[in-house]
């Protein structure tokens, strides 16, 4: 059995800089880094809006440089993830996807959010081939190709304006008859000659023989002008949203409808003392970096007076 004061379950903005925090309050945190080390931040390109980077930097390099900052102050980084917790018992136990065992005075809970699937099983059929969740991962081979993005708001928008730059044309599927994102988002994604966004519009599924060869799409479903149509598109990208990576813990703690881990007030603290939650696992609003980043100093600020107290 390995034990800590101090487990940190997820490693984007809110874990590193937990850890940054705790590391220099001599907690000596232990991070366990999951299955993606950074977070969904890695899957973006340039971060434009971080403060301090008046050029911008690319994310997985701001990532990488918030991983040694928490290493410099004695994080000791675990490459794997939690399979299960127990958050009934004193110290907390968790298990990880190695078989190892741990056991923690506090735990700091910052697994992050994944992205949401439109579920079609067209969506795992062609998965690999023309489906992606990721532009940045994948947006290389649509080079001059044709594709289309669904969703209505920053990241769908972010997505679209990032694939125009590589695909010769890009269709934004929307299901509403505006777009959710933020003005500069819109006007980006409007004013781009490249990008065409379909208005009501929804998806009915893809087509394809070895992979997707376009999209079956309806215009105003249910409406008198309802129009059902073929696009042809090389690759099919999903911008819908996410859902918050708190199944492990749902057991223990207070969720909201969404599954967002509840916390007392604007604190990180959850119903169990010693356990705190920090990112975008306890944000339905803003699930920026830097507010991530600030949750989790507040996290870590609170495990600190919890454990020498």
């Amino acid at each position: 059995m390995n034990s800590t004061k101090l487990l940190i379950i997820g490693s984007g903005p809110a874990g590193y800089t937990a850890a940054i925090y705790a590391g220099r309050a001599n907690l000596s945190p232990t991070l366990l880094e999951g299955s993606q080390p950074g977070g969904q931040l890695t899957i973006t390109t340039e971060v434009e809006n971080f403060p301090g980077y008046p050029d911008g930097i690319d994310a997985n390099e701001l990532m990488d440089n918030m991983r040694r900052q928490a290493e410099r102050f004695g994080t000791k980084m675990i490459p794997n993830a939690a399979t299960s917790v127990d958050l009934s018992v004193r110290p907390f136990q968790v298990s990880l996807n190695d078989g190892s065992q741990w056991e923690a005075d506090s735990i700091i809970i910052a697994t992050g959010a994944s992205a949401k699937y439109l579920g079609l099983s067209d969506e795992q059929t062609y998965m690999g081939r023309g489906v992606s969740a990721c532009a940045t991962c994948d947006g290389f081979f649509y080079r001059k190709k044709v594709v289309a993005v669904v969703g209505g708001g920053d990241t769908a928008c972010e997505e679209a304006s990032y694939l125009a730059g590589l695909a010769a044309k890009v269709y934004l599927i929307v299901r509403k008859p505006f777009l959710r994102a933020s003005k500069i988002m819109q006007e980006r994604v409007l004013g781009n000659e490249k990008i065409e966004v379909l208005f009501e519009t929804n998806t009915l599924g893809l087509y394809g023989k070895d992979g997707v060869e376009g999209a079956h799409l309806v215009y105003r479903k249910g409406e008198s002008d309802e129009r059902q149509y073929d696009l042809p598109i090389d690759g099919f990208f999903l911008a819908i949203g996410h859902h918050p990576n708190s199944e492990l813990f749902s057991p223990w703690l207070q969720t909201d409808a969404e599954g967002y881990i509840v916390c007392e007030g604007d604190s990180p603290r959850t119903s169990i003392p010693g356990v705190f939650v920090a990112g975008d696992v306890a944000d339905p609003h803003y699930r920026q970096a830097v507010i991530a980043a600030g949750s989790g100093a507040k996290a870590a600020m609170e495990a600190e007076k919890y454990l020498t107290t």
